[in-house]
């Protein structure tokens, strides 16, 4: 497994793009300029250039877009993704209405500009992946877990020294508490990769509360 992280965007939003074996998944496309943009597509097109030398296999097979949740700051660049790699962006279906409103999330941050649609579909576990739904700075709020690595990508449940926010709609802090538990419940080596900031430990993490 290698892990690449990218900060993107107005509100320093992590993007990972993680390869195992195979399968390449860009997660939280957070690209907010064109050079965000090239900067991702150009180290994309590296790994499948190490592979095959032919971007169209990776584009139309070998690439998987996840979020970790619906809001406007970790899908910024979805729609330029969906048609870079011909594919939809996979999420929770509890977070499919805060795609399908996604101007409201602009209007609420005075953000002028009107975002594009792209497509969606439920997330499944795939290479190796488990899916951890873990609720509660949204409804859809997901972690993805490589158990074999010890890999978490927390999104905006975890953070180093911290947590996400629960103000924001379909957001509920008892919910993110009992998320955290569940985090917690994993081996303290695991290592986290959140959606804002730097990695951690779950041990670190746990000794921290």
């Amino acid at each position: 497994m290698t892990i690449k992280s990218f900060t993107f965007g107005p509100f320093q939003t992590n993007t990972y793009v993680v390869s195992v074996d195979e399968r390449v998944f860009l997660i939280d496309p957070a690209c907010f300029t064109e050079y965000d943009r090239q900067t991702l597509v150009n180290y994309i097109n590296s790994l499948t250039a190490q592979r095959s030398n032919s971007a169209a296999v990776l584009q139309h097979s070998g690439l998987s877009i996840l979020a970790t949740h619906g809001h406007l700051d970790h899908l910024w660049g979805a729609a330029w993704a969906c048609r870079q790699f011909h594919t939809e962006v996979c999420m929770h279906e509890a977070d499919f209405p805060l795609v399908e409103t996604i101007q409201e999330q602009y209007d609420l941050f005075g953000i002028p500009a009107k975002p594009e649609p792209f497509p969606i579909k439920s997330l499944t576990a795939e290479g190796g992946l488990t899916v951890l739904h873990t609720p509660g700075h949204t409804s859809g709020s997901v972690c993805l877990y490589w158990p074999d690595e010890k890999v978490l990508l927390s999104g905006d449940t975890l953070f180093c020294m911290g947590f996400g926010r629960t103000d924001l709609p379909s957001g509920n802090y008892g919910q993110l508490i009992q998320s955290i538990g569940i985090l917690f419940d994993l081996p303290d080596d695991v290592r986290v990769y959140p959606g804002h900031g730097s990695t951690t430990t779950i041990g670190a993490e746990k000794r921290g509360y």
